[in-house]
């Protein structure tokens, strides 16, 4: 039983991409996809009803990291 049981289905998979994370080739894009894994927990109850994984999740992830990383970018040109 879970202190969170809505969330089970999300921590297992943010579990599973430890590995993948762990390859990144610089701490920055390690401490960035983790945080925006970890971000993902505001939409737990969406992600725990999706039934079957996505077979393109690495590309996705991928392209999401290199998005993000651009939106800090511009960010910190404009602060």
């Amino acid at each position: 039983m879970s202190l969170f049981p809505d969330e089970d289905v999300l921590t297992k998979e943010i579990e599973t991409w430890k590995g993948f994370i762990d390859k990144l080739p610089s701490e920055d894009d390690k401490v960035l996809l983790t945080k925006l894994l970890n971000n993902c927990y505001k939409y737990a109850v969406a992600i725990n009803n999706h039934d079957h994984p996505f077979p393109t999740e690495p590309l996705i992830m991928s392209l999401l990291l290199l998005q993000h990383k651009l939106i800090r970018q511009l960010e910190s040109m404009l602060t």
